[in-house]
């Protein structure tokens, strides 16, 4: 692109979220056209088809300007090699509209990032509009959970009766065999969490079950142990402030074993699954003031990690990982000069 008469390249991090953006939305564009297929509930067909229509559009408009800079357009997946449309349904319309809700709120924290580490003018406006879009899915989709009564809302805490100072040390640190109640910071992150990671179990349960690559199963019941795992420490420490949790998703998957998407494509939305994690323990860290807390989410987040990794080798071995841009190897370049 130029911008008075000088070629503007694209920044590394224009790339980079221009490059993460094409493979998730076009994975996106698998799985909602399975969800559309499937979907018996009217009213939720429209905010499917809206969510499809903005993957579309993204992946389009990203196609452009990659081609534009002469840069070489991801793989990505695609509907015709990663979904089986005529499989049987395996998740309820109203798990479908808890994803497609739960997805455009981290579609609004990627978009926010996105906005930020951009620089050319059209990208800045393309991904501004972005946000504008997922935010219009976002009230919509939950509107619609209202409406039907399943959205579900964190706990309320007591009023505010009175302007108080934080008078004693404990209130960030631990006292053996007491803790304070948790502020209400923690308590969003806690139950947000959990949510998420409710949401993970009963994505990884459909998964599990109509996976056929045996290491590609594998992994995902070991994500469904670590999954529950979080998911106990996080109602636990719920509990501890006699604060409700809300509840898994078990019996909104049906017992479908027949094949629906590809190995490929479970894996990298199993991969997405585990980054948002990663960024949402770091945020739980920075805004948990109670050490047994932190030190919680320090400890989880070594453990997704791991497992991530686990995740990418299987990914390599079956030349499933798209290499993202990269800088220049300088020193390959040297040597191989040599040879010459």
């Amino acid at each position: 692109m130029e911008e008075n008469g000088v070629q503007i390249r694209l920044t590394a991090g224009e790339m980079a979220q221009l490059w993460n953006q094409y493979l998730n939305d076009s994975a996106s564009i698998c799985v909602l056209t399975y969800f559309r297929e499937k979907a018996e509930d009217d009213e939720i067909k429209p905010i499917i088809d809206f969510a499809i229509e903005l993957s579309k559009r993204h992946v389009k408009t990203i196609t452009s300007i990659l081609t534009e800079e002469k840069n070489e357009v991801p793989h990505g997946f695609s509907v015709e090699e990663d979904v089986h449309l005529t499989a049987p349904r395996l998740y309820s319309d109203s798990f479908v509209l808890n994803f497609i809700n739960q997805m455009s709120k981290v579609g609004l924290t990627l978009y926010g990032a996105a906005v930020a580490a951009s620089v050319r003018n059209d990208i800045r406006t393309y991904y501004t509009n972005c946000l504008t879009e997922t935010m219009k899915l976002y009230n919509l989709s939950t509107e619609l959970l209202l409406s039907k009564g399943l959205f579900i809302r964190s706990p309320n805490l007591p009023n505010l009766e009175k302007v108080e100072f934080v008078k004693k040390q404990w209130f960030m640190l631990d006292v053996i065999g007491e803790k304070r109640p948790l502020v209400a910071a923690e308590v969003d992150n806690l139950f947000a969490n959990l949510q998420r990671n409710a949401l993970g179990v009963a994505v990884l349960t459909g998964f599990s079950q109509v996976a056929k690559n045996k290491d590609v199963k594998q992994f995902f019941l070991k994500g469904l142990e670590v999954g529950n795992k979080h998911i106990k420490l996080f109602r636990g420490k719920l509990e501890e402030s006699k604060l409700p949790a809300p509840m898994g998703w078990d019996a909104e998957i049906t017992n479908s074993t027949t094949q629906t998407f590809s190995d490929k494509l479970m894996l990298y939305l199993t991969s997405g699954l585990i980054s948002m994690s990663v960024g949402y323990y770091g945020t739980g860290v920075s805004q948990s003031p109670r050490g047994d807390l932190s030190s919680m989410y320090n400890r989880l987040s070594l453990e997704v990690q791991m497992y991530a990794e686990d995740g990418a080798n299987i990914m390599i071995k079956n030349k499933w990982l798209e290499q993202p841009p990269m800088a220049s190897d300088r020193d390959e370049l040297i040597r191989s000069k040599k040879q010459i």
